[in-house]
């Protein structure tokens, strides 16, 4: 049982993939790291031994510390921020536990290199509509929360990315991008570890609205009409994922949480 200094698998994972969802920092020591080298998701990789020089970073965030077994070194780290007045806690049973739950992990060979302030960077074309929305959404939620993202020219993506160190996705002939009927969305889920029953049903409605089958989906019709009225309503590429992030928010939880609710008032329905 948890106790208040710790928090379990289950309910950690329930808590990652929404807005509110703690930092998580991985503080495995190497040799533990390279023999299972996967990451819960979102989870930033730092050293206990310098936590004294990391911990401001995470000022005014809630905290998750992940060890080997949930033993000294998230215990102590964990200890340690809450010593600078941060809200951090254990993960209970460390990596193994979460793995011997079947919980997701992200292979850390898929995550892209980060620059010197710990950041993914991405790029990818301007104006985006629905894939290039929902991407950037599961980057943010599962795999890195400081994701930055660049928008621009469709012609000068590739070379922005080589100027800029960044990762390109959504355009054709890289790695993050469809493959065939699978639009970028799906390929990101798998490629991540990422698939489970919620995250599998809400990469079908993408699917759906980003490729014109909206068949496959019901709910895709809406989710293309959103996406659709947020792009008129912002010119700012930036201002418009800001936007976009709660509406996969939203999407993701009905995903994963309300799918049998209907909404049946009035209940005195007028008879045909």
């Amino acid at each position: 049982m948890s106790s208040y200094t710790s928090i379990s698998p289950e309910k950690l994972f329930r808590l990652i993939g929404t807005p509110g969802a703690p930092a998580i920092i991985d503080v495995r020591i190497d040799q533990d790291f390279d023999a299972d080298p996967r990451l819960v998701p979102g989870a930033l990789r730092r050293s206990h031994r310098d936590v004294n020089e990391w911990a401001s970073s995470l000022s005014g965030q809630s905290v998750v510390v992940i060890c080997h077994k949930g033993q000294k070194l998230s215990e102590g780290t964990a200890a340690w921020l809450r010593h600078c007045n941060i809200a951090a806690e254990s993960l209970e049973g460390g990596q193994v536990a979460w793995n011997a739950a079947g919980l997701p992990t992200v292979p850390a060979d898929k995550i892209p290199k980060r620059d010197g302030r710990g950041r993914t960077i991405w790029v990818t074309r301007a104006r985006p509509k629905i894939d290039r929305i929902a991407c950037p959404w599961l980057i943010r939620r599962f795999v890195d929360p400081s994701a930055v993202f660049l928008f621009v020219a469709p012609s000068e993506v590739e070379t922005v990315a080589d100027r800029f160190d960044a990762t390109p996705f959504d355009i054709e002939h890289v790695f993050w991008s469809h493959r065939g009927e699978l639009c970028t969305f799906d390929v990101m889920v798998a490629e991540f570890g990422l698939s489970t029953p919620p995250l599998d049903r809400l990469a079908t409605m993408v699917r759906a609205a980003d490729t014109a089958r909206l068949d496959l989906s019901p709910e895709a019709p809406g989710l293309l009409a959103a996406s659709l009225g947020l792009s008129r309503m912002y010119d700012d590429d930036l201002e418009q994922l800001n936007a976009g992030l709660p509406l996969y928010d939203a999407f993701y939880r009905w995903c994963r949480d309300a799918t049998k609710e209907t909404h049946n008032w009035p209940t005195n329905k007028v008879k045909p």
